[in-house]
C-alpha cells in the first residue's frame, strides 16, 4: 500500500491542513519549526463536515496514533497562535 500523507506549513490561528482519509491502523504525526501555538489533530466521521478534537500539542515531536475505524478523515491545524511557523506532516502507510 502506498503512503497517504498531508503536509502543511501554518503561521496563523484557525488554519488547518487539507483532510486525509485514513484506514484502520497506525498513523504518524510530525511537528517541527519554531513556534508558540496550540496545534490540534482532529478527525471527522462525516467526510469533513464536523470535526472532533483528538489531541493538542505544544511542542515539536514525532507522534504515533491508532485509528480503529475505516475511512475516517483527519486533519491538523492551529487553534491558538502567538508566533512562528509550524510545519506538520500526517501520514499512514
Amino acid at each position: 500500500m502506498a503512503t497517504r500523507k498531508i503536509e502543511a506549513t501554518i503561521n496563523s490561528a484557525n488554519t488547518f491542513s487539507s483532510p486525509l482519509r485514513l484506514e484502520r491502523g497506525d498513523f504518524n504525526f510530525s511537528i517541527s519549526g519554531t513556534w508558540d501555538a496550540t496545534v490540534v489533530v482532529q478527525r471527522s466521521f462525516d467526510k469533513g463536515i464536523t470535526w472532533h478534537g483528538v489531541e493538542e500539542f505544544y511542542e515539536n515531536g514525532e507522534y504515533v496514533g491508532y485509528e480503529p475505524e475505516e475511512g475516517v478523515y483527519y486533519r491538523f491545524g492551529v487553534t491558538t497562535y502567538n508566533s512562528g511557523i509550524i510545519v506538520g506532516r500526517l501520514a499512514q502507510e
